[in-house]
């Protein structure tokens, strides 16, 4: 269950509205139960107007099923969480027709920097010196829209400013769009994995389509185990978008095989997760060098070595932690 990854077809929609926090909850717990193949959840905080890091803040969850799910089931899994609103949220029938329409209207182009994400139908907004990505519709609706992905372009663009990797790996690729949009641009292979074997070979099937059929050097397995990923010290740019929980598990191991001056971009959690995020990363001999906040959905980048300095924007940090 990951941004960009919905079933191909869908036949049922659930849509609540619940507090951040409660999103967050959502999505740890439907990733753990459900086939990532059949469902897919999206959490994104809802335009008010006004900029807030409250955790009552109002967001929208939607959760995808690929065949029409055992509602009672399912309200009384997620009742503990939300609360007795979901007996009164229906769930939508979804007609293929306008499925597909959705997909291709999800795909209008987005921008990050040099980077544009776009469906074929967009591919005369591609510029002379854009880095196009272009992701089929039927396998990516709202891929490069969702905050954490576009988080983690524009940090790359930021890095790419700096220097150029020698070494990169992306941990849970998903449809490898990170690691196409970095690959495209340095011009060499960067290893991308996911412990879901589907993802990889949309990631594959991608890496096709963008003309990089040997730009990602993939792999199917948890976190880094795996010999392409398990190198320690070796790699210079690190992606993992993925959630705060496995972002935690996976610090230890992303450390070690970081590079004495390597760099870290992580997303795929919530303003409340910064904090403990950046603590067990500085567990790990890392500091937190620039952050964003987009949607709703936080983006860091922490590098090894040297001395920390202070970052600009601090504000949802606990004082302990700047």
């Amino acid at each position: 269950m990951r941004e960009g990854l919905l079933p191909s077809t869908v036949a049922t929609v659930l849509e609540l509205s619940t507090s951040g926090e409660k999103a967050r909850a959502l999505t740890e717990l439907l990733g753990e139960v459900f086939d990532p193949t059949e469902t897919a959840i999206s959490a994104f905080e809802i335009e008010t107007g006004v900029t807030t890091l409250s955790l009552n803040a109002p967001w929208k969850v939607e959760i995808y099923f690929a065949t029409h799910p055992d509602e009672e089931a399912v309200r009384d899994m997620l009742r503990p969480i939300v609360g007795d609103v979901v007996d009164t949220t229906p769930f939508a029938t979804v007609n293929q027709q306008d499925w597909v329409a959705a997909s291709l209207d999800g795909l209008q182009p987005v921008r990050a920097g040099r980077v544009l994400v776009h469906g074929e139908h967009d591919r005369q907004a591609v510029r002379v010196n854009d880095v196009g990505i272009e992701i089929p519709a039927a396998l990516a609706f709202g891929t490069g829209h969702h905050g954490t992905t576009a988080g983690c372009l524009l940090a790359l663009d930021a890095e790419l400013k700096r220097r150029r990797p020698r070494h990169a790996i992306d941990v849970g690729t998903g449809t490898g769009i990170l690691a196409l949009a970095l690959a495209k641009q340095i011009k060499r292979k960067v290893v991308a994995g996911d412990i879901d074997a589907v993802a990889v070979e949309v990631a594959a099937h991608n890496a096709r389509v963008n003309h990089a059929p040997h730009g990602l050097d993939l792999y199917v397995a948890p976190g880094l185990r795996h010999g392409k990923a398990n190198r320690p010290g070796h790699f210079d740019l690190v992606f993992a978008n993925i959630l705060a929980g496995p972002l935690k598990r996976l610090a230890p191991s992303i450390a070690r095989a970081l590079s004495d001056d390597g760099t870290v971009i992580l997303s795929g959690l919530l303003a409340m997760d910064v904090a403990g995020v950046v603590s067990t990363y500085r567990h790990q001999g890392l500091y937190l060098a620039r952050q964003s906040l987009r949607e709703g959905w936080a983006t860091l980048v922490m590098k090894k070595g040297g001395a920390a300095p202070r970052p600009r924007h601090l504000r949802y940090l606990p004082r302990h932690l700047r």
